[in-house]
């Protein structure tokens, strides 16, 4: 067991906290932890779930009473954890950290396309999916609804900002994901390797779930777009099928979170 380094720390400007400033800059964090290899962890659970998962934390900043609850954590792998009051806590951070814990993660690097799509049935693939927030979301329901794996067009959001993964309540940290190198010609790499390209829209051309049964396909993979836009001509043009929702009292369509979940469910059901 390593040795605990519990340190207190009174000055915002400390050059050991570095990890944790500026959390609520997005363009700056988006920038910044990509290319300084870091995440941040927040709350007990999240960060419980990013060590399970095999993330290397860096260090830990914590308020006085987060201390005993995450005392196992601490006790078990002997990182730097920076002590701090909630009002030191916020002006390093930018804002009120309400759970009080706060880790900063080391990433892994992320595997390549064709090596996720090895072991998949079902998968998912985003195209400029930018909120944090229906990152988080699509990434909680792929995993609780049984998908396998996630791809990414490169304009996509990142699953590990810290926006994200709170959503996400950590299962970004279980479901494999990659980044498609190009969009949409990446997707042929997709079709390669035995998948049905299914495009979610809500365009009345597009067929219903129930009537294409995904569930009784070999190899899916479920193509959802931004909000708002939805998929780009060119991501539809690339699909196999055009799939839809059906909707009722003049609903026209669903927030992407809230799609991708009933999607996932049509994709997923019935699965040995």
């Amino acid at each position: 067991m390593a040795e605990a380094r519990l340190i207190t720390v009174d000055d915002p400007d400390d050059p050991r906290l570095h990890d944790y400033t500026d959390l609520t800059d997005v363009e700056l964090r988006r920038r910044r932890e990509p290319a300084e290899g870091l995440f941040i962890a927040e709350g007990e659970k999240v960060i419980r779930r990013a060590v399970d998962a095999g993330y290397i934390m860096r260090s830990m900043l914590l308020s006085a009473k987060w201390v005993d609850v995450m005392r196992d954590v601490i006790d078990r792998l002997g990182v730097p954890v920076y002590v701090v009051a909630p009002e030191l806590a916020e002006k390093v951070t930018g804002y009120h950290v309400h759970r009080g814990a706060l880790a900063s993660m080391q990433r892994k690097p992320l595997p390549a396309a064709e090596d996720v799509l090895a072991g998949a049935r079902r998968v998912a693939v985003m195209e400029s999916v930018n909120d944090h927030t229906n990152i988080g979301a699509i990434f909680r329901s792929a995993a609780a609804l049984g998908m396998d794996a996630v791809l990414l067009s490169p304009d996509c959001a990142d699953p590990l900002y810290r926006r994200s993964v709170k959503v996400s309540m950590g299962a970004v940290f279980s479901v494999p994901y990659a980044r498609l190198d190009t969009w949409p010609r990446g997707l042929d790499a997709v079709r390669d390797a035995g998948f049905a390209l299914l495009a979610l829209t809500p365009d009345e051309k597009a067929r219903p779930l129930d009537e294409v049964a995904p569930h009784t396909m070999e190899r899916v993979a479920l193509m959802l777009g931004a909000e708002g836009d939805g998929l780009s001509r060119r991501a539809l043009a690339a699909a196999d099928t055009w799939v839809r929702i059906p909707m009722s009292h003049g609903v026209d369509s669903l927030n992407v979170g809230a799609a991708a979940a009933v999607a996932f469910y049509a994709v997923a059901t019935g699965r040995g």
